[in-house]
């Protein structure tokens, strides 16, 4: 039996986050993962060929960079921990199957002078007054994002108060297709914004995701859209050397059994192997509402039933990893390759709600997929003149026919599909320069991450209205404790303030040292 103040149960990144700012804060922490390698969701490894880089799960960050934790980089991880951001000029481009492209520029002007060619005049106008509104409104929604969630109630009344808060409160509660269709003209302008907001596994005409539509252009055109140099798993190597300069400990191959209880306090974790490691001041424990049961039975029942209750995202997806011979190359020209990357066949919003339907069936549309070449953007994830492929096709969890076991014959066959889409935009996408190919499947991601990843959903729970702010993902988990468990904390995708590489743990963090009585401020504000 070993002896902490803290223990955490998992090292994907909001775990690690979570871990190393109580380490900046003088405590003893250990992190304990069930995997062979720490990263979760945030991991990039050799997954098919030696010196080929491929990202696991999450690919591009973009709500982290208007994190604290990054933006005054509070935990030295740019400083001196060696982690790098590759922030390219061309954010995000839509190509259509014809040729016509649209593309979206971190500056402001440069993205209106290219809509006014491409759209129109009047909608470049549009779009600079949409984002100029989300940006003014971005530190009132940012200095929510990454603290504790105000509880809802509070945070409805005091929205009330202002016609601001009222105006966020009613996006908050319509479809990302309503809210496009009320600023925009040109279907193309509309498809280019939603598709960019689906890839956060929401429906475009889902209630409670247009807040997803206005926050994303003022986020993108304030600080960028970017990915690690060396892949997105440099951000775990980065929290991982952070914690042990903190003198805290990462542990691997460590598969946690249950957290352990007494008399109604967190004292520990036991692993499967039985081994145990008890915590003085708390557990941090990276568990989905839907497994809590398995890892603390002594939760109350009602907690535990509206648990169980909380809603996945309506769809997943079937990623396929590459290793090509030589970069790709865009029939439209690589001065199009931008760090988003959406590709389609679709004119219209109404075409491109069908395929999005089919998901809702339980079938698979391989017209929407995004992705590209990362080596584009970063030549050290291969040999030199080589191509690492990330490709996302949008699939449904359960599979029809079949169910969700049936991905495991299926997937090939899908992806396969998928490919011979990706081939009507790239004109060297073929089998003489793909050397090698993964893929994952909806089920593959639960499987590789059961506590997180339920259903395949990478996001941890959907995004809608009611498992928003302290409402997510119930409300009885949303202030980051477990009810009747003293000193037991959450951290995950499926916390507030969502899925996706926000560096959340900044808030669970926060409000562990709060019930610890830590001044926060004069933790961050100590240097590295």
């Amino acid at each position: 039996m070993s002896q902490y103040d803290i223990v955490v149960m998992g090292a994907g990144h909001n775990g690690l986050v979570a871990a190393a700012y109580m380490a900046k804060a003088g405590k003893k922490v250990l992190v304990l993962e069930r995997k062979p390698h720490y990263g979760g969701g945030v991991s990039t490894r050799e997954l098919i060929h030696p010196g080929f880089w491929h990202d696991e799960h999450s690919n591009v960050h973009i709500m982290i960079q208007g994190n604290p934790m990054l933006r005054e980089d509070e935990l030295g991880l740019l400083g001196k921990f060696g982690l790098e951001y590759i922030y390219p000029d061309l954010i995000h481009v839509s190509i259509w199957d014809d040729g016509t492209v649209i593309r979206s520029y971190k500056d402001l002007d440069r993205t209106c002078e290219e809509l006014a060619r491409t759209t129109s005049s009047r909608d470049a106008e549009a779009y600079r007054k949409f984002v100029q509104m989300s940006q003014q409104m971005l530190p009132m929604m940012v200095s929510g994002l990454y603290s504790p969630p105000f509880p809802m109630g509070a945070f409805v009344a005091m929205m009330d108060q202002s016609d601001e808060g009222r105006f966020l409160l009613d996006l908050m509660q319509r479809s990302a297709l309503d809210v496009v269709s009320g600023y925009f003209e040109s279907e193309l302008l509309r498809l280019h914004i939603v598709r960019m907001v689906t890839e956060n596994l929401q429906m475009p005409d889902e209630l409670g995701t247009g807040m997803g539509a206005f926050v994303m252009p003022g986020i993108v055109h304030t600080y960028g859209c970017s990915m690690p140099k060396g892949g997105s798993g440099q951000l775990s190597h980065a929290l991982v050397r952070a914690i042990e300069h903190f003198g805290g400990e990462v542990r691997c191959n460590a598969a946690v059994a249950k957290v352990l209880v007494s008399s109604g306090k967190a004292t520990g974790l036991q692993l499967v192997d039985g081994e145990t490691f008890m915590a003085r001041d708390g557990v941090i424990g990276a568990i989905h509402p839907h497994v809590l049961r398995k890892f603390v039975a002594e939760v109350p029942e009602p907690v535990l039933q509206r648990a169980e209750r909380v809603t996945q995202s309506t769809f997943s997806i079937n990623l396929t990893h590459m290793t090509l011979k030589e970069r790709l190359k865009l029939k439209v020209g690589n001065d199009c390759n931008a760090m988003m990357t959406e590709l389609m066949d679709f004119y219209t919003m109404r075409d491109m709600l069908f395929e999005y339907d089919k998901l809702r069936r339980g079938e698979v549309s391989e017209r929407l997929i995004a992705g590209g070449d990362n080596t584009i953007f970063d030549p050290s994830r291969a040999p030199e003149g080589s191509g690492v492929f990330y490709g996302v096709n949008f699939a449904p969890y359960d599979l029809y026919p079949g169910g969700p076991a049936s991905w495991d014959d299926r997937k090939e066959e899908i992806a396969d599909k998928a490919l011979d889409q990706y081939r009507k935009f790239y004109s060297n996408l073929d089998e003489d320069n793909i050397t090698g190919r993964l893929i994952r499947s909806p089920i593959d991601h639960e499987r590789d991450s059961p506590a997180s990843f339920i259903k395949g959903d990478i996001h941890g729970c959907a995004p809608f209205f009611y498992q928003s702010m302290a409402h997510r993902p119930t409300s009885d988990l949303g202030s980051l404790r477990v009810p009747e468990i003293e000193g037991l904390y959450l951290v995950g995708p499926f916390m507030h303030p969502g899925g996706g590489v926000f560096g959340a743990g900044r808030a669970t963090a926060i409000q562990m040292m709060d019930d610890l009585d830590i001044e926060y401020d004069k933790v961050c504000g100590e240097p590295v």
